[in-house]
């Protein structure tokens, strides 16, 4: 068997590397930047259409959870039983199904584990010298704690069945082939031990409190990952079960789930999907404050900080079931704590026509009045801004929690982790970088319900897909909460990125990025940012855009799907924009050389000698007549006045009736036609400037001019892309103008994420720098620009744990 498919794929690569061929430029240095894209993108078909909507044979399969699950706090352990409804819709015969086992990427001998590079260390002469402590840490808690799944039990029809662990994924062999349209149910317990997130740096675990009055402190659990869920089986790849190496996300399937959690007393739960049984774990006080918050114009305390800090102090022994119900969701996430403070503020999006939401956020009180004041403020904002761009928000719940995750998203469910900094007098306070960063990061997460928990993205293979969407979106909803704030996707934030060597095209698979957070957030979102304003306009991208949203709303999309809906809602081909920012390393530096004035040859020589008469006149004087002056020697003619013609008397540029017969004759020669056009030219006396531009970083982009001229006046043009069609490396442009111009500019304002600004203006301008006079001490204060760099990088740090970026 191995050896046909070795056959398989060496005919493959052949018939690949053939059709390559075909396209390639043999001879001269021209570059097709321009060339179709539908080369390299999936043939349509009955399943996905050539304008990049589901085809008439679209499907995907349904998977249902009824999971019961039990927190053991003491032992920081989950053991839960789960009923699996699995629905095959494709047309395909399925012998087999996959789950992802996301908690065995913990494991010491785990894919993930064994093939983690130690990319850290400080070098000393070329040797690594330094092991920070936090990887010290880690590997004595991996090396204390079991970690990973233990599967009790796998049944169906109470009949055992036969199963193969495969590293983060396990394979179940069906009794029965599951043919279309039939569906298959199995019961499936486990159980694994809860990671300490500091100590792992993952996406869920469990936070310790060791200084709260209880004896032994209390925990904060975020349980994510937690369940073994169905791979996805699909159009495009049948089993997308890639391998789970901690930095690609997840490719998940829609369905509902009814879910018991059994936790502490003392423990609030916050969930995916809406609370079952509010009488069994609520106050009576706690249902009322929870529906006096559906009208209320501000957030209500449902749990008041005073009742959270009275559940820290003792615990409890007993416990208690809350029940959540969610229909049509890829994913559950949930936490829990006897420390969380519950606020809620209910929202309704559009009209009394569209759905209703209950905005909610679960913190403990080292939130404190920053999570009080601003986060579930933040997630109805989100819901907000971000409904105009895709569709009303689909689900009944919007929920940030405070933990240990820096920050993380799942279906109505998001975990944010900033909070407010204790002071020596016991009170809290935070910083202006604090504050952007619990706004930024809750706008970020909130903003992922939509892009990917609805538009249904595969994070696994497109990482893009979700997070560069999602960058680009929550900028937009960022600089409507605050412009002052910098939300970190101009496109002069990718600068440095995309002229560096070490970069991979977007389009690459997310376990393969060096730096995930440059190429899978900040480069497509400064991408879609210049498309929407710079080169479709807001109209056209905001009509295209909803149309891709609203197409694959509980769908699976893909970059194709995205990329066609993109070109055939906007009626614009963007083949060569997709080509050079999704699939090449390719960057912008747009040159403008050299600017040329012309001045139109009439033939007249009245108009035209006198022309060349001025322009001789700047011309600097002879060196070699000055310096005869200077030596007083008195040219020939000045010592004999007496002998003169004509040409003593004028000079070389004097019109004679020979130049003037020869123009009309000139005259007699000219088509009517031409005639009228020299005419009118002559007339209007226009001013003709050819600027020269070359393109140094390969990426074709339109030509953004700001023109300066004489009388102080400025002009805009906007020359598209298509100007590079022909010849990708330079290109000249004729302008013709009233006005005589003294100072032309390519992308003034920064638009283009241009790598060097230097070269875009002409004349030259002196290139200002710093030096550093003297050395600086030490600063004890911060200044605000100071305050709003540590936000960025605290936003990027989010990103970075989101994306588990090493």
């Amino acid at each position: 068997m191995s050896g046909v498919k070795t056959l398989l794929t060496l005919s493959l690569l052949l018939s690949s590397t053939v059709a390559v061929a075909a396209v390639q430029q043999t001879k001269g240095d021209f570059v097709d930047k321009f060339r179709q894209l539908d080369e390299e993108l999936p043939t349509p078909n009955v399943y996905r259409n050539a304008a990049g909507e589901p085809g008439q044979q679209y499907w995907q399969q349904q998977v249902d959870y009824q999971i019961k699950a039990t927190l053991d706090e003491s032992k920081r352990r989950l053991s839960a039983s789960q009923q699996v409804s699995y629905r095959n819709n494709s047309p395909y015969t399925l012998k087999y199904l996959w789950l992802q086992l996301d908690q065995n990427v913990l494991k010491n001998d785990s894919m993930a584990e064994m093939t983690d590079t130690f990319g850290a260390a400080e070098l000393r002469d070329g040797k690594p010298a330094r092991i920070s402590l936090d990887q010290l840490r880690r590997q004595q808690f991996m090396a204390d704690t079991e970690l990973g799944y233990s599967i009790n039990k796998l049944v169906s029809d109470g009949k055992a069945l036969r199963y193969v662990i495969v590293g983060t994924q396990l394979r179940i062999d069906l009794p029965t082939p599951l043919k279309p349209g039939q569906q298959t149910e199995f019961t499936l317990d486990y159980a694994f031990n809860i990671a300490e997130e500091d100590a792992v740096n993952e996406r869920a675990g469990y936070e310790h409190f060791p200084d709260d009055a209880r004896k032994g402190g209390n925990d904060i659990f975020l349980l994510a990952q937690w369940f073994p869920r169905l791979v996805a089986y699909t159009d495009y790849e049948a089993w997308t079960n890639k391998e789970f190496l901690g930095q690609g996300e997840f490719t998940l399937e829609f369905g509902d789930y009814d879910v018991a959690l059994t936790v502490p007393a003392d423990h609030i739960v916050s969930a995916t999907g809406e609370l079952q049984n509010p009488a069994d774990v609520l106050t009576s006080a706690q249902r009322q404050r929870l529906e006096q918050a559906k009208t209320a114009k501000r957030p209500v305390m449902v749990v008041t900080p005073a009742e959270a800090l009275e559940n820290e102090k003792d615990g409890s022994n007993s416990q208690k079931t809350w029940r959540f119900k969610a229909d049509n969701v890829r994913d559950f996430a949930w936490a829990s704590s006897r420390k969380f403070i519950w606020d809620a503020k209910g929202y309704q999006q559009g009209g009394s026509e569209q759905p209703f939401v209950m905005a909610m956020s679960f913190y403990p009180k080292e939130g404190g009045e920053l999570w009080q004041k601003y986060s579930t403020e933040a997630v109805i904002h989100t819901m907000q801004v971000y409904s105009r761009f895709a569709f009303d928000y689909p689900y009944p719940i919007a929920q940030s929690v405070n933990g240990p995750v820096g920050g993380m998203e799942y279906p109505m469910i998001t975990f944010n982790g900033p909070r407010t900094e204790l002071q020596k007098d016991g009170s809290r306070t935070y910083s202006l970088a604090e504050k952007l960063f619990l706004v930024g990061v809750v706008i970020h997460e909130v903003g992922h319900i939509y892009f990917p928990m609805v538009v249904n993205s595969d994070e696994r293979q497109w990482t893009w897909m979700d997070e560069g969407i999602n960058s680009f979106l929550d900028a937009v909803a960022g600089r409507e909460w605050d412009p002052k704030m910098p939300w970190g996707v101009e496109a002069r934030d990718v600068v440095d990125y995309m002229k560096g060597d070490q970069q991979e095209p977007i389009m690459t698979q997310s376990d393969s990025v060096t730096s995930l957070g440059p190429n899978a957030y900040t480069k497509p979102a400064v991408a879609l940012g210049i498309l929407r304003d710079v080169i479709l306009g807001r109209e056209l991208f905001d009509f295209a855009f909803r149309e891709y949203a609203t197409r694959w709303k509980f769908k699976r999309p893909t970059p194709a799907d995205f990329f066609r809906t993109m070109e055939e809602a906007s009626g614009v081909d963007l083949d060569w924009f997709w080509r050079g920012w999704f699939y090449s390393t390719d960057h912008v530096d747009i040159a403008l050389e050299k600017v040329y004035k012309l001045r139109l040859d009439t033939e007249d020589p009245d108009i035209d000698l006198d022309r060349e008469r001025q322009e001789d006149r700047k011309k600097p004087a002879s060196y070699f007549a000055e310096l005869n002056v200077k030596e007083g020697k008195t040219p020939w003619v000045d010592n004999n006045k007496d002998v003169t013609d004509f040409y003593d008397k004028n000079d070389q540029f004097t019109v004679t009736n020979k130049e003037r017969n020869s123009y009309q004759e000139f005259l007699k020669d000219l088509k009517p036609w031409e005639r009228r056009v020299l005419d009118r030219a002559v007339k209007e006396d226009k001013n003709y400037y050819v600027l020269q531009f070359r393109n140094l970083g390969g990426l074709v982009m339109p030509i953004l001019l700001q023109l300066t001229y004489e009388d102080g006046s400025t002009e805009q043009q906007y020359i598209a892309a298509e100007i590079w069609r022909q010849s990708p490396h330079a290109v000249s442009k004729l302008l013709v103008s009233d006005k005589v111009l003294v100072k032309a500019e390519v992308d003034p304002k920064w638009l283009t994420a241009d790598v060097d600004v230097d070269n875009n203006v002409y004349p030259r301008q002196i290139i200002e720098s710093r030096i550093e006079s003297f050395k600086r001490e030490k600063r004890k204060g911060h200044t605000q620009r100071d305050i709003m760099q540590d936000s960025k990088t605290k936003l990027k740090s989010a990103d970075d744990k989101d994306e588990k970026q090493p």
